[in-house]
């Protein structure tokens, strides 16, 4: 075989076969096969798409391209994928309710780049805290606690870094089957046993409406089944922030306060219905029952207990639980007022990312430098009703930047309306089970 037939096959929408699968992606991972052919295949997928078949042979391929790591526990594990958002600090509490609940995560993440934040990030914001674990360190993390979470290593999935550098040049990135592949070869490359996906949608979302959501979702829940893995996707709401606080050390104490019974409702909603249907999958229970299971291990204390036994295990200061002083402290600060009254009726999410980026609180390049202490807490969010000068938002930073221009940023995020309906506002939108 050819690179150059199976770029005609796919061109002229002929399905390829499992071993033309594997040959491309082994080929473009050694460097036999040229970055212009992978891109024309690239190409030709955009335009001709994949099967279900094709899809999961790609995404399986790619995942046996690096380390299959075996995870050797002595129970069910389930690993937890967010598509990315802003203010998502959903890790942070669902791996703790899962595992007081008896269910292992080991959870691999990454670092966040522009406008999204990322876990590793979020939790290095912890004094002492540890990412970077050897992989035996890390199982004997997991056994020990429950849950641990350390960055991705470089030897995991390699072609998707190559494939994902190739589509990011050449317009490619936004190809269903693609991006599938592309979340799923690393979540099969972990080998944990269930997967929970909680796929984005809204302003600050990869996607954009629900429908192309949807059909992400379908996609990654129809590869996990063929695949021999338990699934399900859950699509949640990212058309406004998760929870009132965007940037690293302070959605890491938002998400204690969770832990401790203070969640806002948004970040409440998604982290119990994630939680729920990890422990479903982990076979706790019905549905109901291990919602009700999740909410107990987080008003009970228990989850949070969890995650200040997993600092302490990773080398954090357990004690930040107690005492939100002992993070890195903002130098400066500026409060934003409402403009007018009314209620609330949207916060543009992808916006207060990108000023959150400028505070600090992200990383426009991977080697970019972060304030730990930057970021953005809201007092208000979508559906309140406000006044004229009522406080809305306070700004963070220890950088030289602009923030008087950052506070106009902010204010102009906010969108307000006469009345308002609750209803109107769902947090999750639907789960597709794939078992």
């Amino acid at each position: 075989m050819t690179m150059y037939e199976i770029i005609t096959k796919k061109k002229h929408n002929v399905e390829l076969t499992t071993e033309e699968i594997n040959w491309f992606v082994a080929g473009y991972v050694s460097g036999s096969i040229p970055d212009y052919q992978a891109s024309a295949w690239l190409m030709a997928v955009c335009f001709s798409s994949l099967s279900d078949r094709e899809t999961t042979d790609l995404t399986l391929a790619m995942a046996h391209s690096g380390d299959m790591l075996e995870l050797g526990l002595d129970g069910f594990c389930v690993d937890k994928h967010s598509t990315g958002g802003v203010g998502d600090k959903t890790t942070l509490i669902v791996a703790p309710i899962a595992a007081s609940c008896g269910v292992y995560v080991p959870k691999m993440s990454g670092r966040g780049l522009g406008h999204t934040g990322g876990t590793i990030d979020k939790l290095e914001s912890i004094p002492g805290f540890s990412t970077s674990m050897e992989f035996g360190d890390f199982i004997a993390a997991v056994k020990k606690v429950g849950f641990a979470v350390a960055g991705q290593t470089g030897s995991l999935v390699p072609a998707d870094k190559k494939l994902y550098a190739l589509r990011n040049a050449t317009a490619t990135v936004d190809s269903i089957p693609l991006i599938c592949s592309s979340i799923m070869s690393k979540k099969l490359a972990t080998g944990a046993d269930g997967i929970v996906l909680d796929v984005k949608v809204g302003d600050g979302a990869f996607m954009k409406n629900e429908q192309d959501a949807e059909k992400l979702a379908d996609a990654m829940v129809r590869v996990a089944k063929l695949a021999g893995k338990k699934c399900s996707a859950i699509i949640t709401d990212m058309s406004k922030p998760l929870g009132l606080a965007v940037g690293n050390s302070l959605e890491v104490i938002e998400a204690v306060e969770a832990l401790k019974g203070n969640a806002p409702a948004d970040l409440y909603e998604v982290s119990i219905t994630l939680a729920a249907e990890m422990l479903y999958l982990a076979g706790k229970g019905t549905s109901e029952e291990c919602r009700a299971m999740a909410e107990e291990a987080l008003h009970s204390g228990r989850a949070l207990e969890k995650l200040r036994e997993m600092i302490a295990e990773q080398g954090g200061d357990p004690n930040v639980i107690d005492d939100y002083s002992l993070f890195a402290q903002p130098k400066r600060s500026k409060e934003v007022y409402a403009d007018r009254d009314g209620f609330i009726s949207g916060i543009s999410c992808e916006k207060t990312g990108l000023v959150s980026l400028s505070l600090g609180a992200g990383r426009a390049t991977k080697e970019a430098d972060i304030d730990f202490s930057a970021g953005i807490k809201f007092a208000h969010t979508v559906g309140d009703k406000v006044k004229k000068g009522d406080l809305i938002a306070t700004l963070y930073t220890s950088t030289d930047c602009d923030i008087e221009a950052a506070a106009s940023e902010i204010s102009a995020v906010f969108s307000y309306s006469d009345s308002f309906d609750p209803s109107s506002r769902k947090n999750v939108k639907k789960i597709i089970k794939g078992y």
